[in-house]
């Protein structure tokens, strides 16, 4: 049983007070913080064999190795967040391994195919810096001392892979008309699947429980600001073309586009023509997950069976 009720838990980390032990939460903030890392975890775990893809296609033995090193990171990252979950008494075996594929909660982006190197270093661009957002703003006003102590190592390694996909883009910028071609088109497809990274806008947000126990502190809406903040003023640094703009009146970003919209994932294509659509349509896109789910959730898998085999023939031996 909690130390607190609920309405005393709120009041107390509104205050400042830190949460350490699970017999401190109350069985509200233990589900929103077991949602919330449950998110961080999957997203982590997923942006691994999405990165390994995309790496094949890496111009040199050097930048590979870069990509490698990304990769691990993200591998150790997922670890950190399902290790908190065990705190909480969640079974990682059993989140690993024991959910279907579709079952996973890692965001949309993550179920798409990274297919070149132009693609993968957008994605360190795009998606990495939508990894800071959130968790910057969660180790700025989590509540919750082991998430926030964790996430100091996570920030750092974080900023190396955005950097490494700035540096990147900007290179690919000036190396003539293919790779200028190649980028944009990835800048076309990934700053809208971005956007969606963020969730439901704030007039429609149903659940405010991350809020309300300050498991974080920015809206939705305002964390979209902030990854476009930075995002549209790289792309327009590099000459290429993002769907918004800086309102200089209102003084925020507006996007060019209808939002949220239809996407065709076979042809990695928004329909701006089309219109806005629901978002409850979003959301059956998002639970039927993309094209990629099974494979990059599979891939993680088996690499245990392939090590328990190898193992055991050399044990064998």
């Amino acid at each position: 049983m909690s130390m607190f009720t609920e309405e005393e838990i709120k009041k107390k980390v509104r205050e400042g007070y830190m949460v350490e032990s699970v017999e401190e939460m109350t069985e509200g903030y233990k589900k929103s913080l077991i949602v919330q890392l449950t998110v961080q975890a999957d997203t982590e775990l997923m942006s691994a064999p999405a990165y390994w893809r995309a790496a094949q296609h890496a111009p040199s033995t050097n930048t590979q190795v870069s990509a490698h090193a990304i990769i691990q990171d993200e591998l150790a990252h997922a670890n950190i967040a399902y290790r908190l979950l065990e705190d909480l008494g969640v079974s990682k075996e059993k989140l690993v391994y024991g959910r279907e594929p579709h079952e996973f909660k890692h965001p949309y982006g993550f179920d798409q195919p990274l297919d070149n190197w132009a693609e993968l270093v957008v994605a360190n661009g795009f998606f990495d810096r939508a990894g800071i957002t959130l968790l910057s703003d969660v180790y700025a006003n989590t509540s919750y001392g082991p998430l926030k102590r964790a996430l100091v190592k996570v920030d750092m390694e974080e900023t190396f892979h955005l950097r490494h996909g700035e540096v990147w883009m900007r290179r690919l910028s000036k190396a003539g008309d293919h790779a200028r071609e190649m980028l944009q088109r990835a800048v076309d497809w990934m700053f809208p699947m971005t956007l969606e990274w963020f969730g439901l806008p704030d007039d429609m947000k149903r659940h405010s429980g991350q809020l309300d126990y300050k498991l974080k502190g920015l809206t939705n809406d305002q964390l979209r600001q902030v990854w476009m903040q930075s995002t549209v003023p790289l792309c327009e640094s590099l000459g290429l073309s993002a769907p918004a703009h800086y309102d200089e009146e209102n003084k925020e970003f507006v996007l060019d586009y209808p939002f949220p919209c239809e996407y065709d994932a076979e042809a990695k294509h928004w329909d701006f023509e089309g219109g806005e659509i629901s978002w409850n349509q979003v959301f059956e896109r998002w639970k039927a997950r993309g094209p990629m789910n099974e494979w990059y959730v599979e891939s993680v898998r088996k690499s245990r069976g392939q090590v328990e085999a190898w193992l055991n023939g050399k044990a064998a031996a």
